[in-house]
Parts: structure tokens; C-alpha cells; sequence
């Protein structure tokens, strides 16, 4: 397992924080994901063999979010 952390923009309440967790939880290959409002970021544990960063980003992205490293 790897640790990523992902710099998240965009989150204004914690309904957007549930919703970002639930993205990336959705994401073959995460075991955690740890989203945090004020610091604007998420911590996720993943299997670098089912997923990488590009996808982690591209699926918060997808959900409305803008996500870089």
C-alpha cells in the first residue's frame, strides 16, 4: 500500500467532504481515504497495482472538485 496526498479545492462544507471521501473511496484499489475541509486536502491509501494519482485526480475532478499533488 501507498499514501497520497492530494490537494483538494473547491470543498465548502462537509457535505462536499463526504462526497470527495465517497469519490475516492469508489476507486478500485483505495483502502482509506481521509478528506479534510480546512486543510483542503485528502490523505488516500491505495494499491499502487489497481490504481495511481493521475486516476485519483481524474476522479475528483470528475466529481466536480479540482484536485492536484
Amino acid at each position: 500500500m501507498e499514501t497520497l496526498t492530494l490537494n483538494i479545492e473547491g470543498m465548502t462544507c462537509g457535505g462536499c467532504v463526504k462526497s470527495v471521501t465517497r469519490i475516492l473511496e469508489g476507486v478500485e484499489g483505495v483502502a482509506k481515504a481521509e478528506v479534510s475541509l480546512e486543510g483542503k486536502s485528502a490523505l488516500i491509501e491505495f494499491d499502487p497495482a489497481k490504481t495511481g494519482a493521475a486516476a485519483l485526480i481524474e476522479a475528483v475532478e470528475d466529481g466536480g472538485f479540482d484536485a492536484a499533488l
